[in-house]
C-alpha cells in the first residue's frame, strides 16, 4: 500500500491547494455566516473540474481514483467546511449513477453532476428510517409509465440548490428493505417539492431540507438498479459517503489544529509563549496523531475502493474514527484558546459546533460500531 501521489495526482492536488488558499480560506467565515448557499465556490469548482475527479471521462469526469477524490475533499474541508459538505454529498448523487445507471442514465444525469453544471442529492432519511434505514416508508407503485411515490425525506443535504435527486421509495412498504427501490428525480417532477430548510447548531448555508412527494411522478426508466434494489443501492451509496464524512471530519480537525498551533506560538503568559508549556505541547501532539490516523484510515479506505477490496469495514472505521477525532480536536482547540475561544472572533468556537454533525450522519457512531463489530464477527 503507497500512498504517493503520481505527477497527474499531485496536479490535481497542487491546483486545489492554490484555490483553497486564494478563494475558500479567505471567505470561510463569509461562506458560513451569509447563510447563502455558496455557489460562487461551486462554479469554480466546476472550471477545475473537481466534481468528477473519479468519474469516467466518457462521462465528462477525470477519470481519476477515489484516493484522489478524497484527498481533494480533506483540503476542500480545512479550507471551507461548508463548501466541503457540499462536495461530499454532491457524490452521494453520483456514486449511485456510477454504479447502477444504464448507459442512457449515466449520460443524461451523471454527466452534468460530472462536470459541475448542476448539483445533486441522495435522498433515504425520514422521519421513521434514520438509523434504521430499511424502515423506508415513502410508497412508490408503477402506474401509466410513471412510478408515483408519496411520502417525506427529511435532512437532506444540498436539497433546494440541487437538480438532480437519488431517492429511495418502497414498493411493497409492508416488507421493509425487501421493498425499497432507487429513483431518480429532477426538480420540476410533477408532485415534487422542497420542504423546509432545517435551522442547525452550525452550517447555516449548508441547506438541509425536507423532500416531499404527494403523487410525485417520476418517467418509469428513472427507476436505478431495478426494482426491489434500493437497499443495495442505499447501503452501497452510504460506503462511499462514509469516506466522504471522514474526510470532511479530518479537514475540519485539521483546520482546529492549525488555528490552535497558531494561537498557542502567540499567545505569551508568565513571560512565554503557551506553546512553551508542556501542558499545551501535550495537547497539540495529541491532536496532531489522532488527526494523522484518521486521515491514513479514511485513504485506506479510498485506496481498497479503488484496488476493488473490500473497503466497507474500512470505510465505517474511517467515519467513526475521523468524525470523533474532529470532535475531540475542535474540543481541544477551544480549550487551547480559552475564553478566546469561546467567542466567534476566533474561527475554532465553529469548528467545534460543526464537528459534532459528523458523529450524527451517514450513520450514527453508534450505528459505525454495529456495522465494524459485524464486519469483525463474520
Amino acid at each position: 500500500m503507497d500512498f504517493e501521489f503520481s505527477e497527474d495526482q499531485q496536479a490535481v492536488l497542487d491546483a486545489v491547494r492554490e484555490f483553497c488558499e486564494e478563494e475558500l480560506k479567505p471567505k470561510a467565515e463569509e461562506t458560513d455566516a451569509s447563510g447563502e448557499f455558496p455557489w460562487e465556490n461551486l462554479r469554480k469548482m466546476a472550471e477545475l473540474d473537481l466534481f468528477g475527479i473519479p468519474v469516467s471521462e466518457e462521462y465528462g469526469g477525470l477519470g481519476m481514483d477515489f484516493l484522489t477524490w478524497a484527498a481533494v475533499g480533506m483540503e476542500i474541508s480545512q479550507a471551507c467546511t461548508t463548501t466541503g459538505a457540499v462536495f461530499g454529498a454532491h457524490m452521494l448523487a453520483q456514486y449511485p449513477l456510477m454504479l447502477f445507471g444504464t448507459e442512457e442514465q449515466k449520460r443524461k444525469y451523471l454527466t452534468p453532476l460530472a462536470t459541475g453544471e448542476k448539483i445533486g442529492a441522495f435522498g433515504l432519511t425520514e422521519p421513521g428510517a434514520g438509523s434504521d434505514a430499511g424502515n423506508v416508508r415513502t410508497s412508490a407503485v408503477l402506474q401509466d409509465g410513471y412510478y408515483v411515490l408519496n411520502g417525506s425525506k427529511i435532512f437532506i443535504t444540498n436539497a433546494g440548490p440541487a437538480e438532480i435527486y437519488i431517492v429511495i421509495g418502497n414498493l411493497r412498504p409492508d416488507r421493509g428493505a425487501r421493498g425499497m427501490t432507487a429513483f431518480i428525480f429532477e426538480t420540476g417532477y410533477e408532485g415534487f417539492t422542497i420542504g423546509k430548510n432545517e435551522k442547525k447548531m452550525a452550517f447555516p448555508s449548508l441547506p438541509n431540507r425536507e423532500l416531499i412527494f404527494q403523487d410525485a411522478k417520476t418517467p418509469a426508466e428513472n427507476v436505478l438498479a431495478g426494482e426491489k434494489r434500493g437497499f443495495r443501492v442505499a447501503m452501497q451509496t452510504l460506503d462511499v459517503g462514509r469516506i466522504g464524512m471522514g474526510i470532511g471530519a479530518v479537514g475540519v480537525a485539521e483546520a482546529a489544529l492549525k488555528h490552535a498551533l497558531s494561537y498557542a506560538k502567540e499567545r505569551v503568559q508568565f513571560g512565554q509563549p503557551i506553546s512553551a508549556f508542556q501542558a499545551i505541547q501535550v495537547k497539540l501532539a495529541d491532536m496532531a496523531t489522532e488527526i494523522e490516523c484518521a486521515r491514513l484510515l479514511c485513504l485506506q479506505a479510498a485506496w481498497l475502493k479503488d484496488t476493488g477490496k473490500p473497503f466497507e469495514k474500512q470505510a465505517a472505521m474511517a467515519k467513526l474514527f475521523a468524525s470523533e477525532v474532529a470532535m475531540r480536536t475542535t474540543t481541544q482547540a477551544v480549550q487551547v484558546l480559552g475564553g478566546y475561544g469561546y467567542t466567534k472572533e476566533f474561527p475554532v468556537e465553529r469548528l467545534m459546533r460543526e464537528a459534532k454533525l459528523f458523529e450524527i450522519v451517514e450513520g450514527t457512531s453508534e450505528i459505525q460500531r454495529l456495522v465494524i463489530a459485524n464486519h469483525i464477527l463474520k
